[in-house]
């Protein structure tokens, strides 16, 4: 089973945790985290786009010229798709993308998203989150202390922690979660996955 050592906010080395090996020491499946990535962008999608076709252009009832007789190829408005001003040809309309996946597969996709962050050294323990108020200062400092300080980085907690929230809000790259919340894009997409000791305990209470 994989090892860690827990830290605290100051950056010192307090204690050892063994982590679940079905959900930290996984091979990851690499096509599957790619489907539940492309599901989660799809789901952000609004869908609100439209455009008009030439049936819902103003204007373009009249011929704009005779049939014959011009040398030009005949025209019966000058709101099709080729005129300016004209009608959009497969003009996108407002629609879900919306779309589900399995949860067998997002469940390997998430312990596969784990694995690969522990397997590359990306996963940083603490043994608690623990500051009074919310200050970016403070916040500032424990990025410095744990030498994630300029980095990308996704603090994860057991429930939701509103210090930590607005303590992270103003700081570019730095994100706060919890287990229940968490998915595999935000994993994958920052360079390094901070998590309390309480949390690793929630995921192999809840993924195990």
């Amino acid at each position: 089973m994989p090892k860690l050592d827990v830290l605290n906010i100051s950056g010192q080395k307090v204690s050892e945790i063994e982590l679940n090996e079905t959900i930290f020491g996984i091979e990851p499946n690499i096509p599957v985290m790619h489907e539940v990535v492309k599901n989660y962008l799809a789901n952000q999608r609004q869908g609100t786009q439209s455009a008009k076709t030439r049936a819902e252009v103003r204007g373009g009832g009249k011929k704009p010229f005779r049939q014959k007789g011009t040398g030009n190829a005949r025209q019966g408005t000058i709101r099709a798709p080729h005129y300016i001003g004209g009608g959009v040809a497969f003009a996108p309309k407002p629609r879900s993308y919306r779309y589900s996946l399995p949860k067998k597969m997002r469940r390997l996709a998430l312990k596969s998203a784990l694995s690969a962050k522990v397997r590359d050294n990306e996963v940083i323990v603490i043994d608690e989150f623990a500051l009074s108020s919310p200050k970016t200062k403070e916040m500032l400092k424990v990025l410095d202390n744990l030498k994630v300080a300029g980095k990308k980085s996704l603090f994860v907690t057991c429930c939701k922690d509103d210090v930590l929230v607005r303590s992270a809000s103003n700081i570019e790259g730095v994100q706060a979660s919890f287990v229940g919340q968490i998915n595999v894009y935000e994993i994958l997409n920052h360079d390094y996955f901070v998590v309390t000791k309480s949390a690793i305990e929630k995921f192999e209470e809840v993924y195990a």
